[in-house]
């Protein structure tokens, strides 16, 4: 099982977490075209290693935060506020 640190809550496992998504994508602006708003939605890059991802911290103080998460090994390197630097875990 994942364990993932809410800022606000300190290290919790995973299931108390719902991802959320990409952290770097963003919505485009009303005014934008129908091919933007389609590939906004369905052509999503599947990476491979580290990705910044958001989760909403669902089984605790409902906050959303950003994540740092290899996609090949699940390790978690890092967590932060979305608006924030993600900063590395301490390993235990």
């Amino acid at each position: 099982m994942l364990q993932i640190k809410c800022p606000y809550c300190g290290i919790r496992d995973e299931t108390e977490f719902s991802y959320h998504g990409p952290a770097n994508l963003h919505r485009p602006a009303g005014e934008a075209s129908q091919k933007e708003f389609f590939e906004y939605v369905y052509l999503r890059d599947n990476p491979r290693g580290d990705h910044e991802e958001i989760w909403q911290h669902t089984g605790g103080c409902r906050s959303f935060i950003k994540v740092r998460r290899n996609t090949q090994t699940h390790e978690i390197t890092g967590t932060s506020w979305p608006n924030e630097k993600i900063t590395k875990v301490r390993k235990s």
